[in-house]
């Protein structure tokens, strides 16, 4: 284990200590003053709504040994905590993470990608934690504060999977050097935030900073990906890249598909054969082929990688399986959406038999000025996909019904609602246990309050 000490803050983030001791231990770092624990370092994080400096002494009521703040206390010294001051605690918490990560000779696998990401992290977690003790990114951790505190977790692990999002040119960049992957993984090119991008080209530009901070050669790449393919051979001038897919060859290609609903196996090309995955859908034999690659990396055993895709659980409201008193099946997909995300959730309702498939759509948000055209688009993938039952929450998907309206969908299978409350009273007297139900859209939209009202919570 490789500690941290309040020296290590004064050395590396420029910091004065105001009081307390130098060699006093820093384990549990904490920029919420509501959830410190005894013991834990709070870091006053100074953000466009709320100054975390001005909630230092409920962080010391309820136990911590350090503070890091950019603003001078009221009441400078305290008995058993150390408080620092520092010129800029977020800074502080990024300089503080690339310095613990400098101290561990790790495996670290770092993932990005427009969609799958958290999901990517779960299963690759899943494999590798099969033979090290692992760390990874808990739950969307994946930001300019999220990963920072994932690293500062750091304890006596060997390997750690650490997830990357962003919403603009150069954030995933500052990431990478933090976390100096030894392992990078880009899951595929979509539209997520092409709002604030502008093209899928930029898009790719932004993922592919995560090799900015890299420290070994080993890439995962899809080789679906169209935006993907076109930089695989440049980018092996420089690295050793892996490549993944279903539709065409590469290192590691899945063939032998058997999909189901909510799950799927497959038999991965000239190396291994009857891999399940509890979870239905291509995009999670994805996830599963960039698994069985970072588990051939790093030396795990066939049997061993099989065991993790196979005992792989997902994140809360992605593609989750409930079943209402009623009978009905919910795939609650609730916890957020992009047009990828949505289109390949209606897909994997398409392939259901023998029951009433309906969808409910929420919009999709950070679109941009190519909102109406993804919605748009969306309706012509619940034509395609012979969606039984149409329903639209919000402003933006009525582009989706109307889509669909245009290319001969009944009007009298779609309903539109402004809000998801809206909904409820005609969901109750709508839905019976013949109905499989797919809940989609971005995490605004709070399409979760319908999966709760039909759970009776």
């Amino acid at each position: 284990m490789h500690s941290i000490y309040v020296r290590d803050v004064v050395r590396v983030c420029h910091g004065k200590l105001l009081c307390g001791s130098l060699d006093l231990e820093l384990i549990e770092f904490c920029t919420d003053s509501r959830k410190v624990g005894v013991g834990d370092v709070y870091v006053g994080i100074c953000g466009e709504r709320v100054d975390g400096n001005d909630f230092y002494e409920e962080a010391i009521k309820r136990g911590a040994s350090c503070l890091i703040l950019s603003k001078n206390p009221q009441n400078k010294c305290l008995e058993n905590v150390s408080i620092l001051l520092v010129p800029d605690t977020i800074k502080c918490l990024q300089e503080l993470a690339s310095y613990k990560r400098s101290l561990y000779d790790i495996p670290v696998i770092a993932i990005t990608g427009s969609v799958g990401k958290t999901s990517t992290k779960d299963i690759v977690y899943s494999v590798v934690s099969k033979k090290y003790k692992t760390l990874k990114t808990m739950g969307n951790y994946n930001n300019h504060l999220g990963v920072p505190l994932t690293v500062l977790g750091l304890r006596d692990h060997e390997a750690m999977v650490v997830e990357m999002g962003m919403n603009h040119l150069g954030e995933i960049s500052l990431l990478s050097h933090i976390v100096k992957p030894t392992i990078a993984i880009v899951t595929n090119v979509g539209t997520a935030h092409i709002g604030n991008l502008g093209s899928r080209e930029n898009i790719r530009k932004a993922k592919l900073e995560i090799l900015d901070g890299m420290v070994g050669r080993q890439v995962i790449l899809n080789h679906d990906d169209d935006m993907l393919v076109e930089v695989e051979d440049e980018l092996r001038k420089k690295y050793d890249v892996n490549t993944v897919s279903i539709l065409d060859k590469s290192t590691y290609q899945a063939v032998n598909l058997k999909e189901d609903v909510f799950s799927s196996t497959f038999d991965v090309l000239g190396y291994a054969d009857q891999i399940m995955v509890n979870v239905g859908g291509r995009a999670y034999i994805y996830n599963s082929l960039i698994a069985y690659a970072v588990g051939k990396i790093l030396d795990i055993s066939d049997e061993e990688i099989k065991r993790g895709i196979f005992e792989f659980k997902l994140t809360s409201s992605r593609l989750e399986k409930k079943v209402t008193k009623k009978g009905t099946i919910l795939i609650d997909d609730t916890y957020n959406a992009n047009y990828d995300s949505m289109k390949a959730s209606i897909e994997l309702l398409g392939r259901v038999q023998e029951r009433r498939r309906i969808a409910i759509l929420g919009d999709m948000l950070e679109l941009g000025e190519y909102t109406k055209d993804l919605h748009s688009k969306i309706g012509d993938v619940v034509v395609e996909q012979g969606i039984d039952q149409l329903i639209t929450i919000g402003e933006y998907s009525r582009w989706i019904a109307k889509r669909a309206i245009d290319l001969g969908m009944k009007e009298d299978n779609i309903i539109s609602f402004d809000k998801e409350r809206d909904s409820y009273l005609f969901l109750d007297k709508f839905l019976d246990q013949n109905d499989i139900v797919l809940l989609k859209g971005s995490h605004g939209i709070h399409l979760v309050g319908i999966v709760d009202y039909l759970m009776g919570k």
